[in-house]
Parts: C-alpha cells; sequence; structure tokens
C-alpha cells in the first residue's frame, strides 16, 4: 500500500484515467517536474505542457518525435537500457551537460513482464525525492497498459495485409513458415526482392504532405508494387523489386522519390525527411531494410542537413553515419581543431568564406574545376582562396588522413549550429 507524501487520491486518479497524455500532465502536476513518455523504440508517445523546462535533448526529441540516436547509444553502452529491462524501480540517470542532456530518472512502463515504454522525469528544477520514485514506481505498470491499448487501438484498424507487414518489420514472427502461413491467409503477396523507404515529418503541420504521399503511391502505377503503412509522422513503403532484377527494387525507391518531388514542388519537399535502406532477398531483413531507412533519418533530423547535401540512401551514408559519435566525443573531450579555429575567426573578421570553400574542395577531392562551379566563383577565385587556406593553416593536402578527418569536422560544423556554436564561443578564449 502506498505510504507516500503524496495523496493517494491523486494516485487513484491517474490510475483511473485512461487517456495517456492526461496521465502525463497528471504526472508532471504532480511530481512539479516536466515529463516526456517514450515507447520501447524511444519513439516519442506524449509530453508535459511545461515544454519551455525541457533541456535540449528533450526539446530535440518533441520536435522528432525520437530520442536523438546519439543519446540512444549512450544510454546502452552505459547499461541503462538493459538496467530498464531487467529491473522494476525508478533509475536516475547522471546529466550529460554536453549533449544538452539534463539528470533525470527514467522506469520502464511494462506490461505482463514486457517493457511497453519508457517514463522520464527531467530533474533540472529539484531532485525527486524517495517517496516520489515510489510513486513513480506505483503507477508505471497502469502507463505500460496505457502503452499496449493504444497500440492494440492502432493494430484493429489496420488493414491485414498492413498487420502481416507490421509484425515482420517489428520482428514478431517466431518462424518464416509462421509467416507465409499468415500472408496466405491475407492474401498478402510476398516480395522475392524489396527495399524499405520511411517518409518522416517533423512536425503535425505537414501532415497533409504525408495525405498526398499515400494517395500517389495509390494512384500512380507505382500501387501494385509498394505497401504503405502510416503512423503519425511517418509513413513507411515496403517497395517490391523483380526477382531477377538486382538494385530493381531501390530505382523504384528512387524513381519514387523524384516523382513526389515533382507532386509536392520543390520547396514543400524539403519538408520531408526520406531514408531509403538496402535492398534484400531475405523477408527476415526487411526489418534491417526498415532499420536503416529509420537511421538515415535519425541521422538527418541530427545535423539538419542542407538539401540534396546529405546521401537518403543508407548504402551511400558513408561518413554521415558517424557524425553523432564524433560530435559526442568531441564536444566531451572539448576538443578543437586549431586549422579549422582559425579559419573561422578569419571569415567572421574579414568576411570570407574560406570555411565553405574547403568542404567543397575537400568533397570534389581537389578538383579545382567542379570546386568553383559549385561555389559559382571563378578558378582564380578558388585557387587564391586555397593558398590563403595554406597560409594560414597547417593542412596538407597530400594527406589523405588529414583530409578525411578535416571532412568530418566540416560537416558537423556546416550542419549542426550548435557545433558551429561551440568554435565561435572558444574563439573569444584566443
Amino acid at each position: 500500500m502506498w505510504k507516500g507524501t503524496i495523496p493517494m487520491e491523486a494516485i487513484d486518479i491517474i490510475l483511473q484515467t485512461e487517456d495517456i497524455h492526461k496521465a502525463t500532465e497528471l504526472i508532471s502536476s504532480k511530481l512539479g517536474n516536466p515529463v516526456i513518455i517514450e515507447n520501447k523504440n524511444f519513439e516519442l508517445i506524449s509530453y508535459s505542457s511545461s515544454s519551455n523546462k525541457f533541456d535540449q535533448t528533450q526539446l530535440k526529441t518533441i520536435l522528432t518525435k525520437k530520442c536523438p540516436v546519439f543519446i540512444i547509444d549512450r544510454l546502452k553502452k552505459e547499461g541503462i537500457v538493459h538496467q530498464l529491462e531487467k529491473h522494476t524501480d525508478p533509475i536516475r540517470v547522471q546529466a550529460m551537460e554536453e549533449l544538452g542532456f539534463h539528470q533525470r530518472v527514467v522506469i520502464a512502463a511494462k506490461y505482463l513482464g514486457n517493457t511497453m515504454g519508457y517514463i522520464w522525469v527531467q530533474e533540472s528544477n529539484r531532485l525527486l525525492e524517495n517517496e516520489e520514485l515510489g510513486f513513480l514506481e506505483e503507477i508505471s505498470a497502469h502507463l505500460g497498459n496505457l502503452i499496449n491499448d493504444m497500440y492494440a487501438k492502432v493494430n484493429i484498424k489496420k488493414d491485414r495485409k498492413e498487420e502481416v507487414l507490421w509484425h515482420l518489420l517489428q520482428h514478431e514472427y517466431g518462424s518464416e513458415s509462421q509467416l507465409r502461413h499468415d500472408a496466405s491467409l491475407v492474401k498478402l503477396t510476398l516480395p522475392e526482392r524489396f527495399t524499405v523507404a520511411v517518409y518522416s515529418i517533423a512536425s503535425s503541420d505537414y501532415k497533409p504532405m504525408l495525405d498526398q504521399l499515400e494517395k500517389l503511391v495509390q494512384e500512380s502505377s507505382f500501387n501494385t508494387k509498394v505497401y504503405s503503412l502510416r503512423t503519425e509522422y511517418q509513413v513507411i513503403l515496403v517497395l517490391y523489386g523483380k526477382a531477377d532484377t538486382p538494385s530493381s527494387s531501390l530505382e523504384l525507391a528512387r524513381d519514387l522519390v523524384e516523382k513526389v518531388k515533382e507532386q509536392t514542388g520543390e520547396k514543400e519537399f524539403y519538408n520531408f525527411l526520406i531514408g531509403i535502406g538496402k535492398e534484400y532477398t531475405t523477408l527476415y531483413q526487411m526489418r534491417k531494410s526498415f532499420l536503416e531507412a529509420s537511421e538515415v533519418i535519425e541521422t538527418a533530423n541530427f545535423i539538419s542537413p542542407r538539401p540534396e547535401s546529405m546521401p537518403r540512401e543508407f548504402a551511400h551514408l558513408g561518413i554521415y553515419r558517424y557524425l553523432p559519435t564524433l560530435y559526442e566525443k568531441n564536444t566531451s573531450k572539448d576538443y578543437y581543431s586549431d586549422d579549422l579555429l582559425v579559419l573561422i575567426k578569419n571569415d567572421v573578421k574579414k568576411q570570407t568564406d574560406l570555411l565553405k570553400t574547403l568542404e567543397v574542395y575537400l568533397a570534389n577531392d581537389g578538383k579545382g574545376k567542379q570546386t568553383a562551379s559549385e561555389l559559382f566563383i571563378h578558378p582564380n577565385t578558388l585557387n587564391y582562396r586555397i593558398k590563403k587556406i595554406q597560409e594560414l593553416t597547417a593542412i596538407d593536402f597530400n594527406d589523405f588522413n588529414m583530409k578525411v578527418y578535416l571532412y568530418t569536422e566540416l560537416l558537423l560544423l556546416n550542419n549542426v549550429e550548435a557545433y558551429y556554436q561551440r568554435y565561435k564561443d572558444a574563439l573569444k578564449g584566443i
């Protein structure tokens, strides 16, 4: 029986509510701290209205509807996720100030022993007392029940073919024979070659774009080769290729991107974040393709790339995959490149554009004509800038390792505002 300082009546109100958003507000109100509820995949379900008190990580979660991937990686590395899976009591997670992650308490919301999601209580204002931690433990099972009910209602609304595909994407089949049995019952033709593409939006303001995308798929020639699955902020497409034609599902995904861009118009099109997984021929790799597409979107969410600058296909993601990890490492170690600090100082003081010039030059592997064309400058102007970069820094353009390192640092500087601001702040001490 509950014996804490929070009145039993308040707990009863939470235990009786069937609306997870109302429950979130009630928990936040009783604890006086911001609260976020996520599912087991760290995707946002609900958050309290005190959004002005959230730290940078939680604000990013609210904006993108999912916890940043580099935070998830850190939580896994430090064993927090494993502890949540094994235990039912709250865990205090220490601050990671360099990542904009304030100290917080988290507890798993379980249903019949299975983790359905997580309840996060930020402790920016004050630490929770033991009685309040007990309160979280008391109500966590009810939250697990609410999350389970929420997804059960969603499943009821799904077409039975969609339901089979969802189970496949979530690895919920014990065997391939069970999968094929269920697919035959709902007359779902399973692909022999496929890829998964995800179209995501960051705000409910753009939901009509998802409606437009679904309509385009249904009404076009793509319809017979694409299955569409919908969540609140995403459309997930399973694209069927030709069994004997390698890359055919990828070509279909690329063609669809161009069609969507044509239909929506270029300005609106860039409100989509698009990820395309690799092509596979084994059904149990469908989830892998889905996770690859999702990783592209998580990376794009993290760096907010300039239009067309970041690859949409996982297979071409390359160094972009590691930018969140590099960001975490360099920020936590308070690391800076002396050469790039010098160039930023020069750009700020003399209104030059040496940092951008260096990035494009490295991206084009030192090809002067192509670099000048992309920067819309005369080749002589480019030569002058490269000479200036060499005068100001110790950069050796014949050193491959140095060029790779500088390019990754430039991707962070030119795509992540907070990272660029770190460098500008560091200039004040020079």
